[in-house]
């Protein structure tokens, strides 16, 4: 909380209210000593029913916390929030689509090609946690996130230009010491320096999703956390969509001078959407003064303490938190099969019949047959994308908030398009019953029923429409484990800041740190996927046939085995409750009951013939 807001709220308090740092000052003596939360003013000793209330109810600490981070922002802030997400999914979208056809043109075998792709998993689960560590025990002036989202952004941008040009570079640094650049010892450099480029380019990327998804959490009021991330679900979207529209696209004919090659071209492109948004986010929303907040203790090194921290946070997650990693988990060994064997399965429908056709096709034919059944499947993830943005556009305004904050807290802070005729018109249309949670639970279940479909589907249209229906799975993915953990974490994070407890121990610091907890959702993303790819590579030891040879099914058997996990997610997901517990209500009722119980005590005391003419 910045210091302006904190002499505000301290000033709104009870006059007899002390503030904990004058209470370390003053002489202490036996009965001054008191408990830490007894010396916060909101959870001082009252003896009005209604401030009692107020301190051993969190939602009513909540209500009342005068943050300016907690007013009503408009949708123009929740852009320019959320903004730098969608540069960073064009990035993503290039390596994810372009990526391999490129490394395979440098002479990279296939059988290397999982090598190189588990750095994404692997960077998931590492590089995020300890970037989200990082970030929470940041106290630099420029924030706790901007300064990694900084760092990422220019890592991401130098990796993808040294990748797009590691022929040009590599060749030209070899030949100035007289290697030829045709020798198979620098076709060899090359590939080596790829492959290292493109796991400096996971982990670069990891850096900026994490640093990013942790400042839209800090940034956004706890009662929008679902609307934050509907928005950021939408650049998601835009991004994918301008990714594969760019990659479906012949760029060096109309960008020549960008590059000779599609990849070079898309790099570029990537680079300048991942840089002018990133900029644009850290530039117009600012976030909260760490420097307020207390200093962490000092944290050791290595990778031991690392694990032993990630596993501790682990043990303390929120509940709700808990169980929707636990959903994530089952629901991305689905997800990971069909995110990358999409447009092949679609692919392979399309070459079967000319197969079957003409069983004696060469070499340059079957190439030739498989690049137009790559834009084919190209074509259905377009659709699959557009899916994805449409229902992210439109499907907010038809869920009933579930995990948003009381009302009151919207009532006082609230901006003028909240009270406009269009914004009460956009609030009658959500569906009574149909909550976040529930629409992700039928989300998964559609993904379900699509993946068992793939075995039964064997034609262009039906197949394509498969995809794109995923497309709805796939934007509730985007949008409801980020509101859900957000909300929570955003919740008892506020809580905790209204309490303002002067004694913070290691423990506390630790707790809720929305870096950490993120980092730790993206692990239970992360781990699956490399389950995923395990499993995977087992059926296609066994199923997969020569490519060029009519029948193979491989693809669709992979595709419905993810299906069957899926079915376990949805089950979790039915699991999970549609409200949040914030800290204090626990034991709101046990404790109005006892305080209830101290007060008549005391007025028994006190006067002794009321109690006595009773």
């Amino acid at each position: 909380m910045a210091e302006s807001d904190t002499r505000t709220f301290r000033g709104e308090a009870h006059d007899e209210m002390q503030s904990a740092d004058s209470k370390r000052d003053q002489d202490t003596r036996p009965e001054d000593h008191k408990p830490a939360n007894e010396q916060s003013p909101l959870l001082s000793a009252s003896e009005s029913e209604e401030e009692e209330e107020g301190l051993i109810n969190g939602s009513n600490i909540l209500n009342n916390d005068p943050d300016t981070f907690s007013e009503t922002k408009g949708i123009w802030y929740m852009i320019l929030l959320t903004l730098s997400i969608g540069g960073l999914q064009v990035a993503w979208g290039v390596e994810l689509s372009n990526g391999t056809p490129y490394l395979l043109s440098l002479g990279l075998s296939k059988s290397l090609m999982a090598l190189v792709w588990i750095a994404g998993p692997m960077s998931g689960a590492l590089v995020q946690p300890y970037i989200g560590i990082l970030s929470d025990r940041c106290r630099s002036p420029w924030g706790k996130r901007r300064p990694f989202m900084a760092i990422g952004t220019v890592a991401t941008v130098l990796s993808l230009v040294f990748l797009a040009w590691v022929r040009e570079i590599v060749g030209g640094f070899l030949g100035l010491f007289g290697a030829d650049r045709e020798s198979q010892g620098v076709k060899v450099s090359i590939i080596v320096v790829a492959v290292l480029l493109v796991y400096i380019l996971d982990f670069a990327i990891a850096t900026v999703q994490a640093a990013i998804r942790a400042y839209i959490l800090d940034c956004a009021p706890s009662h929008q956390q679902e609307t934050a991330n509907s928005f950021a679900s939408r650049v998601i979207g835009i991004g994918n969509i301008i990714a594969y529209l760019a990659g479906y696209i012949d760029l060096p004919k109309y960008l020549w001078f960008f590059g000779n090659t599609q990849f070079k071209i898309l790099s570029l492109m990537a680079c300048v959407a991942l840089s002018t948004t990133v900029t644009i986010s850290s530039i117009t929303i600012k976030e909260r003064d760490p420097s307020n907040e207390p200093i962490p203790p000092e944290a050791k090194s290595g990778l031991i303490p690392f694990f032993k921290q990630v596993f501790t946070s682990i043990r303390r997650l929120p509940p709700l938190t808990r169980q929707v990693c636990e959903v994530e988990f089952f629901a991305w060994v689905g997800f990971f099969p069909q995110l990358f064997y999409s447009s092949s399965y679609v692919g392979d429908i399309y070459v079967q019949p000319y197969l079957r056709e003409n069983p004696d096709m060469t070499p340059a034919e079957i190439d030739k047959l498989y690049e137009q059944a790559t834009r084919v499947g190209t074509f259905a993830l377009l659709m699959y994308a557009i899916t994805s943005l449409s229902v992210n556009v439109v499907l907010p305004f038809f869920i009933t908030p579930s995990y948003d904050a009381p009302s009151s807290a919207a009532s006082i802070y609230s901006h003028k398009s909240y009270t406009t005729r269009f914004s009460r018109f956009m609030d009658n249309l959500a569906i009574p019953g149909l909550t976040l949670r529930r629409a992700w639970l039928i989300s998964h279940l559609l993904f379900a029923a699509c993946m068992f479909s793939t075995l039964i589907v064997r034609s262009i249209t039906g197949a394509t429409v498969l995809i794109a229906l995923v497309g709805v799975s796939w934007a509730m993915t985007l949008w409801a484990p980020f509101a859900i953990i957000s909300a929570e974490v955003s919740k008892r994070d506020a809580v905790r800041r209204a309490r303002q407890q002067s004694i913070v121990g290691e423990d506390d610091l630790d707790e809720d740190q929305a870096g950490i907890i993120l980092g730790i959702h993206n692990m239970s993303v992360a781990a699956p996927q490399i389950l995923a790819t395990l499993g995977s590579s087992v059926i296609f030891k066994f199923m997969q046939k020569p490519r060029g040879t009519p029948g193979d099914r491989s693809f669709a058997v992979v595709m419905a085995a993810g299906g069957i996990s899926t079915l376990f997610a949805a089950y979790l997901t039915s699991r999970i409750k549609d409200e949040i517990e914030v800290p204090g209500d626990d034991n709101r009722n046990r404790e109005r009951g006892e305080s209830s119980r101290t007060r008549l005590s005391r007025r028994s005391t006190e006067t002794p013939l009321i109690s006595g003419s009773g």
